[in-house]
């Protein structure tokens, strides 16, 4: 028996203004936005079973995302790729085998759309 488990509940995302990155992903997730920000540097957005934190503490250019740490779920990636261009946010990829895609959020952090 190992003193963890063998379950992840949170990501963490390195934003620059914690307001606005609250504001383009409750956008992108079509989620309500609140005005609870944990230590005034957090925003959590709940999903199935996992947390978006989104963190001003931890941002410098270092810390942005340069390759996708995971990926949104998609039943449909044509859609959601229209979606995003349609948002004017950056791509970085187009659809590839069919399946995923890559954008970036305004702070620059690439991530992934993918259709399991």
């Amino acid at each position: 028996m190992i003193p963890l488990s063998k379950k992840i509940t949170g990501i963490f995302i390195p934003v620059k203004d914690i307001k606005k990155a609250r504001d383009w992903y409750c956008d992108l997730l079509a989620v309500q936005p609140i005005n609870e920000f944990p230590g005034r540097h957090l925003y959590v957005i709940e999903l199935n079973n996992l947390n978006l934190v989104l963190d001003s503490k931890i941002y410098s250019e270092k810390t942005i995302i340069q390759t996708p740490l995971f990926h949104f779920d998609t039943d449909n990636i044509e859609q959601s790729y229209q979606y995003i261009q349609e948002k004017g946010i950056e791509l970085t990829s187009d659809i590839q085998f069919n399946q995923f895609f890559n954008f970036k959020d305004p702070d620059g952090n690439h991530l992934m759309m993918c259709q399991p």
